[in-house]
């Protein structure tokens, strides 16, 4: 069956920049191998970020062949805070910060202009669904996952029984902001690093870029007076990190070591919460070389508590097709929507 008849669900991935779309027919196969990329128009409000939707959904559409017809629903993710129904969160957000979106329903606003059915993820949760749907194939309904997704800030997702885990107001999986020990993260006299959200020691404080700009950049450059970047403004030598790192430099390896650690204690207390049976990592701190992968992903794995038995049975291992995860997952779970079944009866009546 050609693109032409078949039915499909359509992914938007919304970024403070780009949106990222895929299409992806019921039998499960993504017309889209690369990234489809249109301006977001976020700051411009939520009128003008709605119609850039609706323009990479057509977009889209017309790049692979297919009608408005064929669309059954459409998956979207943002990032958060927001409600596990696409509410932005009161106080706005990095990428939502005009008043205007304080509070906004953003899947209600696409589905109203598309008149078609809208299901919604924040962004690490879409990623993180998707990186446990590629890795378990035929087996992911009866695993579990937790995915750290490290970018300008920290989101992930825990996926159970291959669904994501959203929680009563939609805030479960907001692994950033779980506290954890710092005893094996900071180096001696090294302050207690805040986080943006205001919480001290939780794990977006370590491992996220701000961290890197606010918390642990301005700590190892006084251990490194005559680095290179001192003297670089704090925003841009940050963002610099990761090209040092990958060069193996010093002082940048003390600060990706610091992150693997702290994620290693976050995945230590998913361990004895939910105990997965793999262990993601996506974003920014893996989209670097080979080698800087592989040795970032065996100090996470290095500093991760696990059981024995845990340890025979757990993975750890980077998300899959990083930049297209966000909209391959939300198409992912407008799929699932799709093929639901009836929900059934309850096991004890009135």
């Amino acid at each position: 069956m050609g693109s032409a008849t078949v039915p499909v669900v359509v992914g938007i991935d919304n970024g403070g920049t780009s949106n990222n779309a895929t299409v992806l027919t019921l039998d499960g196969r993504f017309l889209v191998d690369e990234l489809v990329e249109t301006p977001s128009e976020v700051q411009a409000g939520p009128e003008a970020a709605v119609a850039a939707m609706v323009a990479a959904f057509d977009g889209v559409l017309a790049r692979t062949g297919v009608s408005r017809e064929q669309v059954r629903a459409v998956g979207l993710d943002t990032p958060g805070p927001a409600s596990a129904t696409g509410v932005i969160s009161s106080k706005g957000s990095t990428n939502f910060s005009q008043p205007a979106w304080r509070g906004y329903d953003i899947r209600s606003g696409l589905e109203r202009r598309l008149g078609l059915p809208v299901i919604y993820h924040n962004d690490g949760n879409a990623a993180a669904l998707y990186a446990h749907h590629v890795h378990f194939g035929a087996d992911a309904m009866r695993r579990s996952s937790v995915s750290a997704i490290v970018g300008t800030g920290l989101g992930g997702g825990v996926v159970e029984s291959g669904r994501v885990i959203s929680g009563a107001a939609g805030m479960a999986g907001e692994l950033g902001h779980v506290q954890i020990p710092l005893g094996t993260v900071l180096a001696p006299q090294q302050p207690v690093p805040i986080c943006a959200c205001g919480f001290a020691g939780d794990v977006e404080s370590v491992a996220s870029l701000t961290a890197i700009e606010r918390n642990l950049l301005p700590y190892w450059l006084s251990r490194f007076p005559e680095h290179p970047l001192v003297g670089e403004a704090p925003q841009r030598a940050a963002k610099l990190v990761r090209g040092y790192g990958e060069r193996g430099d010093e002082l940048a390896r003390e600060i990706f070591s610091q992150q693997a650690r702290a994620l290693g204690a976050l995945f230590t207390i998913a361990a004895n919460f939910t105990d997965p049976h793999a262990y993601f990592i996506g974003g920014g701190v893996v989209e670097t070389t080979p080698e800087f992968r592989d040795w970032f992903l065996a100090e996470v794995r290095e500093h991760t508590v696990l059981r024995a038995e845990q340890v025979a049975l757990a993975t750890f291992a980077l998300v899959p097709d990083r930049d297209m995860a966000g909209a391959r997952g939300v198409a992912l779970a407008a799929l699932e929507t799709v093929r639901a079944v009836p929900t059934p009866p309850p096991l004890v009546g009135d």
